[in-house]
């Protein structure tokens, strides 16, 4: 029950933050990582009401950009294996991880943009005195190409998505 309990939580979440349309894989994939990190946050099983609202910030760290959630969340199976737990909700649990990550979701290349050479190109120029004749490096936010598509492991599109959801509600 705790892992359905769980998974309502996340979709409750998403739908309330309307950052994708629900039915998606998209929205599927951020409900899945939203509820393993959900789920895999409370140690006891037994998720209540006043529970949930005193574990978002937990939940919005946990999905926090540049925390190691991947491996969170494998340390965390392995505890739980460790002491001998079981039963359907970590088995529901575990086939959630395993959808995570063998589906992949095409999405932007925000990661091979090549920010950091426009950050080290933005660098030079101020540090040589250059680059003040003409026009300026383009905005950051410029140069991402949003044409530019990649392969992701569904987890790595449904975190940040999770992450927002919580920090919306």
């Amino acid at each position: 029950m705790a892992w359905l309990y769980a998974e309502y939580i996340a979709d409750e979440l998403l739908r309330t933050g309307q950052l994708i349309p629900p039915g998606t894989l998209e929205f599927r994939a951020g409900r899945e990582a939203l509820a393993l990190t959900v789920y895999l946050s409370d140690s006891t099983d037994e998720l209540s009401g006043v529970g949930v609202i005193s574990q978002l910030d937990e939940w919005l760290s946990l999905t926090a950009y540049g925390h190691p959630w991947e491996q969170w969340v494998r340390e965390c199976f392995a505890a739980r294996a460790d002491r001998g737990d079981g039963g359907p909700d970590l088995e529901l649990a575990r086939a959630s991880w395993q959808w995570l990550e063998s589906t992949e979701l095409l999405a932007t290349d925000l990661g091979g943009t090549g920010v950091e050479a426009g950050l080290a190109a933005r660098d030079d120029d101020a540090a040589t005195g250059g680059g003040d004749d003409g026009p300026g490096l383009p905005e950051l936010a410029d140069l991402v190409d949003e044409n530019a598509r990649v392969w992701l492991p569904a987890w790595q599109l449904g975190l940040p998505l999770g992450h927002l959801s919580v920090h919306l509600f």
